[in-house]
């Protein structure tokens, strides 16, 4: 069965940082977008970040929204099968769930709908 287990989540002071986990595994296909979505209640679900890979592991366009560009990185480790999602300079509007999802055919990697499969979660609040 393919799984995401996120990780790393927690409670932060503003101007902190923390480094988010994403493992994966299952998969028999090539993964093309792999990313990280956020959604705090009440909100609606924002892409983060996430890496277009166009189905190869040897490459891969990293994009993100505007409000953590400069401060977010994220990172995909193939022979770990883990993606990163490091934070820095973190702001209490950055409090939300955080989730890993991956599509398994081309498409929007900005687009949720694009994404076939999604981790549960981890938390991040930032005081």
């Amino acid at each position: 069965d393919v799984q995401l287990v996120e990780s790393g989540g927690g409670s932060v002071q503003a101007g902190g940082s923390l480094t988010l986990s994403c493992s994966a595994s299952g998969f028999t296909d090539p993964s093309y977008c792999v990313g990280w979505f956020r959604q705090a209640p009440g909100e609606a679900r924002e892409d983060v970040a996430h890496i277009d890979s166009d189905g190869r592991s040897d490459f891969g366009t990293s994009s993100y929204a505007d409000s953590v560009k400069g401060r977010f990185a994220v990172s995909l480790n193939s022979a770990k099968n883990t993606l990163y999602l490091h934070m820095n300079s973190l702001k209490p509007d950055d409090t939300a769930m955080y989730v890993c999802a991956v599509a398994d055919s081309a498409g929007d990697c900005y687009s949720a709908s694009e994404y076939n499969y999604w981790g549960q979660g981890t938390q991040v609040t930032v005081s």
